[in-house]
């Protein structure tokens, strides 16, 4: 049987084959990139500040699925005036330092990097309208002690309800924190807030309608983020930022990093063993625990529970980390 062309038809001849050009092992220096500062992502689109000029650019393909997020230190070519019309290239994202994660369901496995680079994570909270929901406050508190951020609890709206009652909850775990109002009498002061953020990069989280869009705007007078307000119904905010949020606090004191509102903080990538570890006291009682203990209220023979019993470890401290711990499993409504 002949072939289907004659040796004197084109389609005879060989064609050539794709990546026939044998590949460089040299990859771009990029000597003359310049640092940057991830501020916000709006649909893959990075605002960046490079030397205080604000810079759009975008990820630059040898970056492949690496993911660039708010708070991450980045390496910068092209364009970098930030005139109009200019676009910069992001060529290497430094490594960070830490990345605040949550997964969307406590069975997802697919972990999602909020921000990174932050040092302290403010969990903002109203005492009233909306209520406090601590079964959210717990979950904010589990994914800073995993990111190896200090947590710290403001918590808004003094002027409606006594603090004193959310509080006494978290004293026993040592929780710093911060009441403030911004109506009635006393309204306005942010002093002690201001010191705890002082020369910190602070990311702010919670759910919608507790003020923390507020406390930005009062914070750093030209933010000009959206206040939303709590549906008198459902007793749930309406989300008004729609993406994380870079801030430069005024005078250079820090930076804080706005959040759009939660209504959920998924935590499938936490593990019992890192969550103790943020305990050292609470740790070291768990050396003799049977392999594969989690130190949950369930397990027989944990140390937690042998040092209770020998008047050796807070009851109360014990209990609140076994909830932080339960606060890991079964997403709840908030």
């Amino acid at each position: 049987m002949t072939g289907r062309y004659s040796e004197h038809d084109h389609e005879h001849y060989e064609r050539p084959r794709r990546r026939t050009r044998p590949r460089t092992k040299d990859r771009p220096s990029y000597d003359d990139a310049v640092d940057g500062r991830v501020v916000t992502v709006d649909r893959g689109r990075f605002t960046l500040l490079v030397g205080g000029e604000r810079v759009m650019a975008m990820k630059s393909r040898p970056l492949g699925r690496k993911g660039v997020v708010v708070g991450d230190h980045v390496r910068v070519v092209g364009d970098t005036s930030g005139a109009d019309g200019s676009l910069a290239r992001i060529v290497e994202v430094v490594p960070r330092t830490t990345t605040l994660r949550r997964t969307a369901d406590d069975d997802d496995p697919v972990e999602r990097v909020i921000v990174s680079n932050a040092d302290q994570l403010v969990v903002v909270t109203a005492l009233a309208d909306p209520e406090p929901r601590p079964r959210l406050i717990d979950r904010a508190l589990v994914a800073a002690y995993d990111a190896g951020m200090t947590p710290l609890l403001c918590l808004t709206k003094a002027d409606l309800a006594d603090p004193e009652t959310l509080l006494s909850t978290y004293r026993s775990l040592g929780v710093p924190w911060v009441v403030t109002q911004l109506r009635g009498e006393g309204a306005g002061d942010l002093t002690e807030l201001r010191d705890r953020l002082r020369g910190r990069t602070s990311v702010l989280v919670g759910h919608s309608g507790v003020g923390k869009s507020t406390l930005v705007n009062a914070l750093v007078p030209d933010a000009g983020r959206e206040v939303g307000i709590v549906n008198a119904v459902t007793g749930r905010g309406r989300h008004t930022s729609t993406s994380a949020y870079l801030l430069e606090l005024p005078d250079g004191d820090g930076w804080i990093i706005d959040t759009p509102g939660i209504r959920s903080f998924g935590l499938a990538h936490v593990e019992p063993a890192t969550l103790i570890e943020a305990f050292p006291d609470l740790d070291e009682m768990t050396e003799d625990c049977p392999r594969g203990c989690t130190h949950g209220s369930e397990e027989p023979e944990c140390g937690l529970d042998v040092a209770v019993a020998a008047g050796q470890a807070d009851p109360d401290r014990v209990e609140s980390f076994r909830r932080l711990l339960a606060a890991r499993e079964g997403a709840t409504d908030w």
